[in-house]
Order: structure tokens, then C-alpha cells, then sequence
């Protein structure tokens, strides 16, 4: 009588993948340096804890705690056989996963191990430290506000000010997106003393200096500007308004618009490989000083005054409209009949008036005028009243547009000053603007960490002494979809070529920019089948498609991640 044989069934998807590329990030080792595991430990480590839990992270979007435990317990095989350690169930469980927690919120050591790990990584993989991009994105959660917590009610963007938010700083690469430094702060905190102890984080972690650190207006603070130009650094930022002297963006405009500088085109390859001109400018220089202990620091600020064309014909076209739907609605207050609002007094049309000028925010572009008139009204004569004829006062509005003042709105919009402090011979016009605009691939970077795949808001932890740990985390899963990606789009830009497969509803579809996420989603239903005889035990594995071997071709990887962990590889179907 034949023994009927165990089936088990683990699935493999982008686990190797992804615990490889993190091997080359020297991710377990650092960690197990820098966070060592306690000496009555026993299993796993801290480092490769950490690195399981990572990959669990990325391949399924989902960071609790609680799903690792059993996430592991149905692929013990690939993730012994990857890691090349005795993997068990308990060593994944939420209480080891909270001792993590709780080592990465340690400030000092994640400073050591951050700093180890920038340098490994930009050595290994060749990376470009010459442009940093500083940015402050917030977390809420669903928790109870404590007296000097790390959660706190503070200013936000969204409509939801009724929860407390935790704020995080991050310094990362530009335009790769992958962070360099990460400081988790409590949420009450104004955004522009941050990004000071994030900038010395880097300098300190790459040890030298003329680094390019790109901002928004929160870094434009002249404190932050002084202390990067003191540092022997660059910085570009928007200069606000508010922080401008008196009557300058009004002056350098009025340069402009009176032909006493001429705007420098900045050109880019547009959609169809034409150049086309994006913006044009003007800059002139500005003597600056920081008072401090001593002489103060001095230096001289370039300030870019820089106009958006696609900005400023939508903001001109939007303006333009506004004005016509307050022309339209005023004008219509003249209609009498049936339905239409009949104004008892004067005063009560000129408040409808004005109330149409505020709501359409033209109060300097609409001029208008009422023009009060009698229409006579008769009475007939009634119980002993002689016939008589009232009077009835009544207004009509006139209204038109000033024309001037549109235009010299118009003229106004799409305007920006940026400010820096690196020579127009080492960064001309042109480039500043183009380095500013690349904010949104580092914007894209940063979405990944406050939505899909990491998902950090809404938080599910609540605790001081695992929230910072949890968002360094987080950090350190950006940098393995950051450099996945840069890795692939390198080798595809290097070998002139572009990758089809990835898109489901157009398989033919071909990009030489594939995200990280494409990339991983191509692994995904790879199953392992374990056959386990009286005598001998087979694990059984589909082929690779020719897709997912392009891929971790153009990656570095080997085939040998999958091979290795079956006996049998099948074709498929």
C-alpha cells in the first residue's frame, strides 16, 4: 500500500528578489552592527528579523505587525533557502517585531546606522550625492493626545484638524528619491526650524562639503539659508513675499515689463523630442547677512525672478473666467420678471453686488456703477382714497471691466523668486529652474511613503517608543523601492533599450522608466509546491517567463534566486 505523499504550497512571488537586493544593501549586517541582538537571544537576528519584515512589507503593502507572524509561517522554505537561515514561525512574531521598534527609536544609534548605510549605498551602487531635496511630510493617527507625546494636534493640509499628527523630515536624493536622513518630531512643531538638524545629519553622514540642497519656501528661512552657506553648501529655494523687501518683486517686475532686462529662455525636450520653451527670467544679486556671535556670516544671494509659461496662461485663463461669470451674474441683477429677485432698496442691490465682486475675488478688475430711477406705479382709488401714482425707486447697474488693471494682473501671474547662493558660472538660470522642477519626481518619492505601498497615514501605533522606530522603517523600505527602480531604469537608459510586459491591459506597451512596483508586481503568483515522499521530498516550481527574466536581468540579479529553491522546474502551461 503507497503512502499518499504531503502537498504543501508556499508562495514565492518577489521574496528573493527582494531579501537579495537587500543583501546588496548590506541591510542585515549593518543592522546586526549597529542594533545588535540581545546575548540570551536565540533564532534570528535582529538584522534579518528586520529584512524579513521588510520584505513582507513591500511584497504584500501591508506593515502590521500582527500579519507577519503567519505571512511567514506559509513560506518558511524560500525564506530559509533566500536568507540562507534557519527561519521559524516565533521568530517573526509581533513581540520580536516590537523589540525593533523599539531599537530603530533609539536617535543615537539610527543616526550611526543611517550614516552607515548612506555610505555603503552610494558606494556600492555609484550614486550622485551633488543634489538633496529637504522636505516635511506629517502622519496622523487615531491616538489621544499626552502632554509632551510625540502625537499632537498642529497646522495640516487636510480637513481633518481634529487628529493628531506626528511630523517627519526628510533629506533625500535628487531626483533618485532615496532618503539620506530621517527625523520623526512631534506634530505642534513649525515646519522651518526641522530642516536644519535634518541638513547637518547629512553633512555629517557624507563628510564633505558642496552639496546642493533643494527646498520649498519652509527652507527659505534666512537662518537655514545662513547655516548652508556657512557650510560651504548651495541651496535653491522659493522666496516667498513676505520675506522679500518692500517693493522688490514689484520693482524686478517692473524692470521686466519696462524692457530693462532681458528674460533668459529656459528650454526642455518636450513631449515629442522638440525643444520648447518652459519658462524665462531674469536674476540680480542681493548682499545678504546673518547676524550671529562674532563677525555674523555674509554672503551673496542670486535671486531668480522665474515666470511659468503653461502656469501662467491657466492662471490667466482662470482669471479671465472669473472675471466673465462676475460680469454675467452682475448684469443679470438688471433682469425684471418672473423669477428673477427684485431688490427693495438701493442699498440691498449694491450689497448683491459686491457680495458677486467678493465671491469671484475681482474687487480691482470689475468697475461698476448703480443708477437709481423712479418708475411710476398708479393706484386706483379705493374706500374714499383718491386715485394717486407712487413712485417705486429702483437702480440698474452698470458694469465693466478695467481693462488697465487686468492686464497688469495678468502681467503679475506666473511669477516666482528663487533664491541661491551658488554663481551664475556654476549654475546658470536655466538649470536652477529645471533642478526646482524636479521636485515632483522626489514629491512622487515621498508618496509612496505617506501612501501605497508603505502606507504610513493612518498609523496604527500609538506608542512613543515604537512610532519613530516604525517611520525609519518605513525609510528604509523607500530605499529599497528607490534603488530598485534606479537600478532598472540605469541598465535600460545603458543599453538603449525598453521593457514590455508590465502594463495588464496593454501588454505590448513598452517604457524604459519602469517603476519598482511594476517591477515587483511581475513576480507575483510565482508557487513553490513541496512533495513530501517516504523517501525523498520534490518542490516543483513554474519557469520563469521570459518577462520576469528580463527583469532581473536588467536588476544584476541571477535566475539562480528561483532555481535554487526547487528540484523541479517546470515550463508553464
Amino acid at each position: 500500500m503507497h503512502e499518499i505523499p504531503h502537498i504543501i504550497t508556499e508562495r514565492v512571488d518577489d521574496i528573493p528578489l527582494l531579501i537579495e537586493q537587500m543583501q546588496r544593501m548590506g541591510l542585515p549586517t549593518l543592522f546586526d552592527t549597529h542594533f545588535p541582538t540581545h546575548g540570551n537571544g536565540t533564532g534570528l537576528s535582529l538584522g534579518w528579523g528586520s529584512t524579513i519584515w521588510l520584505s513582507s512589507m513591500l511584497s504584500r503593502g501591508d506593515h502590521r505587525m500582527v500579519h507577519v507572524e503567519p505571512w511567514v509561517a506559509k513560506r518558511l522554505w524560500p525564506l530559509g533557502v533566500t536568507t540562507g537561515q534557519a527561519v521559524r514561525r516565533v521568530d517573526c512574531t509581533d513581540d520580536r517585531l516590537e523589540i525593533v521598534l523599539r531599537r530603530l527609536s533609539d536617535d543615537t544609534r539610527w543616526a550611526a546606522f543611517a550614516s552607515a548605510l548612506n555610505q555603503h549605498t552610494v558606494r556600492v551602487y555609484d550614486l550622485s550625492t551633488a543634489r538633496v531635496h529637504v522636505d516635511s511630510p506629517s502622519a496622523s493617527v487615531y491616538a489621544t493626545v499626552s502632554e509632551g507625546g510625540l502625537f499632537q494636534c498642529g497646522p495640516r493640509k487636510d480637513e481633518r484638524p481634529d487628529l493628531p499628527q506626528g511630523k517627519v523630515v526628510q533629506a533625500v536624493l535628487d531626483p533618485l528619491g532615496m532618503p539620506l536622513a530621517t527625523d520623526v518630531v512631534s506634530g505642534e512643531r513649525a515646519d522651518d526650524p526641522l530642516y536644519l538638524p535634518c541638513i547637518a545629519r547629512v553633512q555629517a553622514s557624507r563628510g564633505r562639503h558642496g552639496l546642493f540642497y533643494v527646498g520649498d519656501c519652509k527652507m527659505a528661512s534666512r537662518d537655514t539659508r545662513a547655516r548652508i552657506a556657512a557650510a560651504g553648501d548651495v541651496y535653491l529655494c522659493p522666496r516667498p513675499q513676505v520675506q522679500l523687501d518692500q517693493g522688490e518683486f514689484d520693482a524686478a517686475l517692473e524692470a521686466v515689463g519696462h524692457g530693462e532686462h532681458v528674460l533668459s529662455p529656459v528650454v526642455r525636450e518636450g513631449p515629442k523630442g522638440q525643444p520648447e520653451v518652459i519658462a524665462e527670467g531674469d536674476e540680480y544679486p542681493v548682499a545678504m547677512r546673518q547676524k550671529g556671535e562674532g563677525q555674523g556670516e555674509s554672503w551673496t544671494e542670486r535671486r531668480v525672478v522665474v515666470r511659468s509659461v503653461r502656469q501662467a496662461h491657466a492662471a490667466e485663463a482662470a482669471l479671465r473666467a472669473r472675471v466673465a461669470k462676475a460680469m454675467a451674474q452682475i448684469e443679470a441683477l438688471n433682469q425684471r420678471g418672473r423669477g428673477k429677485k427684485r431688490f427693495e432698496t438701493v442699498s440691498a442691490f449694491r450689497q448683491a453686488v459686491v457680495a458677486i465682486v467678493q465671491r469671484y475675488s475681482v474687487e480691482d478688475l470689475v468697475w461698476f456703477r448703480l443708477n437709481p430711477y423712479d418708475t411710476p406705479r398708479p393706484v386706483r382709488a379705493y374706500r374714499g382714497q383718491p386715485a394717486r401714482v407712487d413712485h417705486d425707486r429702483h437702480a440698474a447697474v452698470e458694469v465693466r471691466v478695467d481693462a488697465a488693471a487686468l492686464e497688469a494682473t495678468i502681467h503679475r501671474l506666473g511669477w516666482r523668486v528663487y533664491g541661491t547662493n551658488q554663481p551664475g558660472a556654476s549654475l546658470s538660470l536655466a538649470h536652477a529652474v529645471l533642478a526646482s522642477r524636479s521636485a515632483y519626481q522626489v514629491e512622487r518619492s515621498l508618496g509612496r511613503l505617506t501612501g501605497r505601498p508603505l502606507s504610513l497615514t493612518p498609523m496604527d501605533v500609538q506608542r512613543d517608543d515604537h512610532a519613530p522606530g516604525r517611520i525609519r522603517l518605513w525609510s528604509i523600505a523607500l530605499r529599497v523601492l528607490t534603488l530598485v527602480e534606479c537600478v532598472g531604469r540605469r541598465q535600460l537608459a545603458t543599453e538603449g533599450a525598453k521593457l514590455a510586459g508590465l502594463y495588464a491591459g496593454n501588454p505590448k506597451r513598452e517604457t524604459d522608466r519602469p517603476t519598482a512596483e511594476r517591477l515587483l508586481e511581475a513576480f507575483q503568483d510565482i508557487t513553490l509546491t513541496i512533495i513530501k515522499g517516504p523517501q525523498q521530498t520534490d518542490r516543483h516550481m513554474m519557469a520563469l517567463s521570459p518577462l520576469q527574466q528580463r527583469v532581473l536581468e536588467i536588476l544584476g540579479f541571477s535566475s539562480a534566486l528561483y532555481t535554487r529553491l526547487c528540484t523541479v522546474f517546470s515550463e508553464p502551461p
